[in-house]
């Protein structure tokens, strides 16, 4: 799975990997990963919300000089799968490049084997997020 960043890419084999049972377990401790907003992004400002997700999440990508991508997502507790989503990426994505980000393939939730664990609703609301990140990166190296 050389076509995303080495961190995303033993996070999709770890899941991919895992026994059935074990995913929902997996997930849960992503939901735990979402490093909190800045301040300056509390009332999220500057952040694009996602509205194929059930749930209020909101996401911003920054490109950086070094054309490396900082990204902040924010999404209620409540929400424990979807928060997985933003942990994945938020940890997958740590220090990659925009051209890394944008070669992540659009499947990334089927290849991870999440779409027997979980609703379709959730895949494509995690779907959605990457797209609309990956649309935030393009547009800035554009």
């Amino acid at each position: 799975m050389t076509d995303m960043p080495p961190k995303l890419a033993e996070i999709v084999e770890d899941f991919a990997s895992a026994p059935r049972e074990v995913v929902l377990e997996m997930l849960l401790e992503f939901s735990d990963a979402v490093p909190p907003l800045p301040a300056e992004l509390a009332g999220h400002d500057g952040m694009e919300q996602v509205p194929e997700c059930q749930t209020a999440f909101f996401l911003r990508a920054e490109v950086r000089p070094d054309a490396t991508v900082t990204t902040w997502f924010d999404c209620p507790p409540e929400a424990p799968t979807t928060r997985a989503f933003a942990g994945i990426l938020a940890e997958g994505l740590a220090g990659a490049s925009a051209t890394e980000i944008l070669a992540v393939p659009d499947d990334l939730y089927a290849r991870m084997g999440l779409a027997q664990a979980i609703s379709p609703l959730r895949v494509r609301g995690g779907t959605a997020i990457l797209a609309r990140l990956k649309r935030q990166i393009a547009d800035q190296v554009n």
